[in-house]
């Protein structure tokens, strides 16, 4: 069932970055309106002249393009709304349910109580006689958050507000506010703390860095949203977690978000993102993959598109981001970058004569195979071929190959790595390779 009618927004204060957890409810809020057909609608809390900037606004609204979140209208800004903030002010002291004190205007708390059906924790409810009168426009006439969020939030025609839950405490001065502008208040909805995996409040050192920090280190935005979207929420069946973003809009509701403090994992991260890298084409990685090629590799994605679609159709299956994705296919590409791993030296302590002799007999028999014969199918056959010849477990052929390739004992299957690599420098690096001495 859809709502029209249905409002809601993301109100960051651009004073830092869009981070983990602002990332998280932006997410939430865009996710409810899509689901119900309504708005969502976009506030830049920039009252804080002093720690504002330009530069964050924008990093933030990229942080949210790059998600996905789209927004219905343009962006409200709080700092050129004073006058409108004002007139709310006036408008309260003119009823009585504010007053001057020391040339502040005060807000006076009602002996009563303030309760609202939270849309995650359900009845909450604080005594309005527990809370101390609390300036709403200060003595040089600006006015304060709980004050402004209100305001705004009537002339946005907000009509639900779903935010993190250290905001409760913010809620019943809220609800008093809008009682005292007979305005019927927002649904609201809670949603928990995000922690590390230590159980503690999440912080830089957990991976609570810019969403931009995990752009640049190669998470794809879908994995980005379809992780964040699992930090508290649950979609209430037994399918998996991988979700498409449409996939998330579908399955999302408020009834599915946690009350218990989510737990931020960068390591399920990077398997979330290595599950959306392998099942995302080659063509849609390219561009994702072009920068760190020519930035660190000194690669021309576009000029040797060919080769690198055919290396990205394989490494994008073990590869958990899209530098990694870039090293593995550079490794492909071009022997410069191989780096023999320590399993690998090992393997040449163990059995150096085996390295060779099976190098020296894959490479031989493999010189006979058609340049337009060199495909993975055709590999594999050739390979399972030379080991029963020779009498040696498929293994035994295998990872020489693999270690004469990459430098490592773990790639993609041996025939399809020989594919990536290409005939004539795969042969090339099987020879070089036979040269190796183990590393003391």
């Amino acid at each position: 069932m859809t709502n029209s009618g249905l409002r809601v927004r993301f109100a960051p204060s651009p004073t830092g970055y869009l981070h983990v957890g602002g990332a998280r409810t932006a997410l939430f809020n865009w996710l409810y309106a899509r689901k119900k057909g309504g708005k969502f609608l976009l506030r830049i809390e920039d009252t804080d002249k002093q720690r504002s900037s330009e530069e964050h606004t924008q990093v933030i609204l990229d942080g949210l393009r790059w998600l996905g979140l789209d927004w219905d209208e343009e962006p409200v800004f709080q700092g050129a709304r004073l006058e409108r903030h004002q007139a709310w002010a006036e408008q309260v002291l003119e009823t009585g349910h504010a007053y001057m004190d020391d040339g502040a205007a005060r807000f006076r708390m009602p002996d009563e109580t303030l309760e609202w059906e939270d849309d995650v924790y359900g009845p909450v409810s604080f005594e309005g006689s527990d809370i101390e009168d609390w300036v709403i426009l200060r003595s040089d006439r600006t006015p304060t958050y709980n004050f402004s969020v209100v305001a705004d939030d009537i002339d946005m025609k907000v009509t639900h507000v779903i935010r993190g839950n250290d905001h409760l405490s913010n809620t019943p001065k809220q609800i008093a506010v809008y009682r005292a502008l007979g305005v019927d208040p927002p649904a609201f909805g809670h949603v928990p703390m995000i922690h590390g995996t230590d159980g503690r409040k999440l912080s830089k050192r957990h991976g609570d860095t810019a969403v931009g920090d995990y752009r640049r280190v190669g998470i794809l935005p879908g994995a980005m949203a379809n992780f964040l979207s699992l930090l508290g929420w649950s979609p209430g069946d037994d399918r998996e977690l991988y979700f498409e973003i449409g996939e998330l809009v579908e399955a999302f509701s408020l009834a599915g978000i946690q009350k218990k403090a989510a737990v931020f994992d960068p390591t399920k991260l990077e398997w979330m993102n290595g599950q959306h890298l392998s099942r995302t084409p080659p063509e849609e990685l390219l561009p994702l993959v072009a920068t760190e090629l020519a930035e660190r590799y000194g690669i021309n994605a576009a000029a040797r598109a060919d080769d690198v679609l055919r290396a990205l159709e394989v490494v994008r299956i073990r590869a958990r981001t899209t530098n990694n994705a870039a090293k593995q296919t550079a490794v492909r590409l071009d022997a410069q970058y191989i780096e023999r791993d320590a399993k690998a030296d090992k393997l040449l302590h163990k059995d150096l004569s085996g390295f060779r002799h099976a190098l020296e007999k894959a490479a031989d028999h493999l010189d006979d195979v058609d340049p337009s014969s060199w495909l993975p199918e055709r590999l594999d056959t050739e390979l399972r071929t030379l080991a029963e010849q020779l009498d040696i477990g498929l293994g035994k052929l295998l990872q020489p190959i693999r270690i004469a390739l990459t430098g490592g004992t773990v790639s993609e299957p041996v025939n399809d790595l020989l594919h990536a690599v290409g005939r004539e420098e795969s042969l090339r690096r099987m020879r070089a390779a036979l040269s190796w001495e183990p590393r003391s």
